[in-house]
Order: C-alpha cells, then sequence, then structure tokens
C-alpha cells in the first residue's frame, strides 16, 4: 500500500494540472471501490472548481468550490494518472479506456485526470470541507510527521508506558500519521533500535532523536518520487525509485551497509507484517 512519500509524490504530481481549475465532467464507471461511491458523486463534482490540493497522513483531499472535499485514498493498487497535460509537464496523450479505469475527471484546461484500481480497495468520499477533520477516516489520525505538531516531546509522550514493540508503536495511525511498514523499517535502522524492543523501555533521547531521522527519512523518500515496489507509479506514470537507497527492507540475507558491522539483515514477522533489521546494529 502507498505509504506518505508516494501519497505525497501524487499529490505534487496532480496539483500543477487540479488546483485552480475546472472539472467539466467526472465519469464514475462503477458503483464502489472499496466502500460504496457518495451519492451522485459524478454531479456533485462537475463543474466544481478544484481551489486546493492537500494530503492528511495516506489521503488526498481535494476542496472544491462548492463547499466540499473529495477524498481519494489510492488503496493497494490505485494509482491517479494525468494526461493530456497542456502545461506541457506531462508527455502522455489520453490513453485508451483501460479496465480498472474507475474514475475519470475531465479538466476544463485539458488534463485528464484517470483513478485506475485494479484491485478495488481504493476509495472516494466526499465531505463538508469545514467538517473534514471529523470524517471517520480522519478523525483518528495522529499528528503529520511533517508538520509542527509533531515534535520531541508529542513521541516521548506517546511512548510512555506502551509495552507494544516499538515498530507497531511506529505503525500505529494515531501516535503519528502516514508512517508505514517500509519507512518504519528505515527509521529504526537509523535509529539503531530493534524493532522488537518495547516502545516504553527506549530511553526518552533515544525517542527523541527518531523524530529527525522520520523527518529525513520522508523528505528523502518524496524527492526520490516514492518507493515502486509493485504497483505504485506517480501522478506521470513514472517509477519512483526510493526503493535503490533501502538500507534493510526487502534485504533479507544481505549484509549490513554500517561500516565494519559484519551483521546481516534479517527478517521477522510482526503483528503479521514483515520487519527487516540489522540484530548487531540494532537494540
Amino acid at each position: 500500500m502507498p505509504e506518505l512519500p508516494e501519497v505525497e509524490t501524487v499529490r505534487r504530481g496532480l496539483a500543477p494540472v487540479m488546483e485552480g481549475a475546472v472539472i467539466t465532467r467526472a465519469d464514475v464507471n462503477r458503483p464502489d471501490l472499496r466502500w460504496p461511491f457518495p451519492p451522485d458523486m459524478a454531479g456533485r463534482l462537475t463543474g466544481r472548481r478544484v481551489e486546493r490540493l492537500r494530503r492528511r497522513s495516506k489521503y488526498i483531499l481535494a476542496d472544491l468550490d462548492s463547499g466540499e472535499t473529495l477524498l481519494i485514498h489510492l488503496g493497494m493498487s490505485g494509482r491517479m494518472l494525468v494526461s493530456g497535460d497542456p502545461q506541457g509537464q506531462f508527455t502522455h496523450t489520453h490513453p485508451a479506456a483501460q479496465k480498472h479505469d474507475h474514475v475519470v475527471l475531465h479538466m476544463e484546461n485539458g488534463a485528464r485526470i484517470t483513478f485506475n484500481d485494479p484491485r478495488r480497495f481504493g476509495a472516494m468520499d466526499l465531505m463538508a470541507t469545514d467538517g473534514a477533520d471529523t470524517h471517520k477516516l480522519l478523525a483518528v489520525l495522529g499528528p503529520e510527521p511533517l508538520g509542527n505538531d509533531f515534535h520531541d516531546s508529542v513521541l516521548v509522550e506517546a511512548f510512555k508506558g506502551r509495552n507494544t514493540p516499538v515498530k507497531s508503536a511506529l505503525l500505529d495511525q494515531r501516535i503519528v500519521a502516514g508512517l508505514g511498514n517500509i519507512y518504519v523499517c528505515e527509521t529504526l535502522f537509523r535509529a539503531k533500535i530493534s524493532p522488537k524492543r518495547k516502545a516504553g523501555r527506549i530511553a526518552a533521547p533515544r525517542v527523541a532523536a527518531m523524530v529527525a531521522i522520520i523527518r529525513t527519512v520522508l523528505e528523502e523518500a518524496i524527492a526520490a518520487g516514492g518507493s515502486s515496489l509493485r504497483d505504485f507509479r506517480q501522478a506521470d506514470g513514472e517509477l519512483g525509485y526510493f526503493q535503490h537507497s533501502f538500507d534493510v527492507y526487502g534485504r533479507e540475507g544481505e549484509p549490513c551497509r554500517t561500516a565494519d558491522c559484519t551483521g546481516t539483515i534479517t527478517r521477522i514477522t510482526q503483528s503479521g507484517r514483515s520487519s527487516f533489521y540489522c540484530p548487531i546494529c540494532q537494540r
């Protein structure tokens, strides 16, 4: 599933052709994805101007001039692809319709935004912009890791007394929003903390130091266009390439990249997910 860097990469790719532009027609080609689409979604989108495109955790939010916000979740295999961009940032002409093109937005500037999702685990919804923070998918989210509300004392306080492994704590969207398996593994490697360590037993200075590491890992991944492992594509259809910089994720059995370390990257399963780490470097 795309994590924060992949979603932010898509948002940045969509912004030049969506912000300030009118949706002249919305084609909704099925009644649902993971959940049913809201009533008359095509009608509520058609003729509306996108005033702002933003991101909350792993969700893209398009604020419309109607006072509603379109929520987009890519799910496991969803892609938001741009074609026919008159600004010259995308070279793709409009492709022929594909089987899994479930929602298509035709923009007044000639661009076409296609939401393609073969596995149909993605989602779209419409909600009042003023009450967006209370939407069931957004209300439970913790602070944004790249925002001002996420700082040393917030993470230290969240970890106090927690008996869960630090890996699980960082994946808890109530503690910090948008982190997924890949970037938690990479963060813990740089922090030299084992994913098995209990969150509440890590010294406060080490917990605090993870805030800057989390931000650095995410910023590097965004700059690289995210990580393409299976289905992810940027809005222009290109692959991300941060996967080539992984220190531990997906490197089971390979040597640790820390200088003078003789360790081998190990994979364990935690709560049904693979954790990759160096048992020598990470304690």
